[in-house]
């Protein structure tokens, strides 16, 4: 039987493993764009497939400092709007080795967190509750986990909407 300690940091690898699995199949959704495509609209959505990369890079940049740094303070970015767009200066490139800085980081400090049960306080904004909101370190990392996909799902339309490519369909390739 599995000890509690082998036990969190079984849970800890799965949590890891299936961020890792939602990044691997957004970078399918992504490959082989030009740049006027990974920023090109498809839909009514400001989104495009470049803009989707750089929040999720976003969300890792915010949430991790929130995680291990535990104070309470609103990380540099986070009600940053621009974060949702590919601006005409960026590069898909850039925006991809930025996510793989942040994903890096992020696993760097997962791994480093003694406990997954370490509950932090919330910044005030933009939850707006008068009252401080603590989260586990478990939930943030779950809270990446669901931002990735629900992103990964709105790249996969946006990329079917561009030219017609299925990220499912890629996955053997």
């Amino acid at each position: 039987m599995a000890t509690s300690e082998s036990g969190r940091a079984g849970e800890r690898d799965e949590l890891l493993s299936t961020l890792a699995e939602l990044r691997h199949n957004l970078l399918i959704t992504v490959r082989n764009l030009s740049d006027a495509q990974a920023r090109q609209r498809t839909t009514v959505s400001e989104l495009s497939l470049g803009g989707i990369v750089k929040h999720i890079t976003r969300g890792h940049q915010v949430w991790v400092p929130i995680m291990v740094r535990g104070d309470g303070e609103l990380p540099d970015g986070m009600l940053d709007m621009g974060q949702y767009q590919m601006n005409d200066d960026e590069t898909l490139a850039d925006l991809l080795d930025a996510y793989a800085v942040a994903s890096r980081a992020t696993e760097e400090a997962v791994a480093a967190l003694p406990d997954l049960d370490r509950m932090v306080p919330l910044p005030l904004m933009p939850w707006g509750s008068p009252e401080t909101v603590y989260w586990s370190a478990r939930k943030i990392l779950l809270r990446l986990i669901q931002e990735t996909a629900q992103h990964a799902g709105h790249a996969d339309i946006i990329r079917e909407s561009l030219d017609g490519a299925s990220t499912t369909a890629q996955l053997g390739t």
